[in-house]
């Protein structure tokens, strides 16, 4: 007969595996080295490598009025294993960020600036959305869709921070409408004629890898 401790032991550590979201890291940190050898050397660390000024300044806009700027191990190497990474968020007035999910990561979002309606859907289809100002923060668990616009009368600014160094992005728009999903399921699935389903095929084609 399994020992009870053993058994408990077991249900605790498995449950913890289920919880996790990244791997804890086994070293200090992790630069990567770019060779067969997965870190570069600590010694040749330097203090830049842990430091990004990427985000000073909003990128461009998009059609939706819509900026974003990651920041993960891939621009900022000093991430690397630790289980994070974030994203500033910029909207136009009346910008959109579009319907869309994070399936490895939950996201916690500070509006540094400006008024966003902000929300998500849960499973049952509740959503749970308000305007959130300057200085308040709202959090989006991990793979549930979830939305911002800008319903101020100037620019907004939002930055996002995740639990995951990779937590992956999928737009809903462009996941259904530019991923090549056969159109007689589209139209059937949603209602829509073809021609109202060409149109939203070509809007959302060239969004499918933004």
């Amino acid at each position: 007969m399994v020992p009870k401790m053993l058994v408990l032991f077991l249900i605790i550590f498995h449950g913890s595996l289920a919880l996790a979201s990244d791997p804890d890291p086994v070293f200090d940190f992790c630069l990567p080295s770019g060779t067969h050898s997965p870190c570069k050397n600590t010694s040749l660390a330097k203090v830049e490598d842990f430091i990004f000024s990427g985000i000073k300044f909003p990128g461009k806009f998009n059609g939706s009025g819509f900026s974003s700027i990651a920041v993960n191990s891939n621009v900022f190497p000093g991430l690397n294993t630790l289980g994070m990474s974030m994203v500033r968020a910029d909207f136009d007035v009346g910008g959109v960020n579009v319907p869309h999910f994070h399936p490895r990561a939950t996201e916690v979002a500070v509006v540094l600036e400006g008024k966003i309606y902000s929300g998500f859907v849960d499973t049952s289809n509740r959503i749970f959305a308000k305007v959130i100002e300057k200085g308040e923060v709202m959090v989006f668990p991990r793979g549930l869709v979830h939305f911002q616009m800008n319903v101020g009368e100037t620019p907004a600014t939002i930055i996002g921070s995740f639990d995951s160094q990779n937590p992956g992005l999928m737009k809903i728009p462009a996941a259904v409408f530019g991923s090549g999903i056969k159109e007689d399921l589209l139209e059937k699935a949603f209602g829509l004629s073809p021609e109202e389903l060409a149109k939203l095929k070509k809007r959302h084609a060239s969004h499918s890898l933004g």
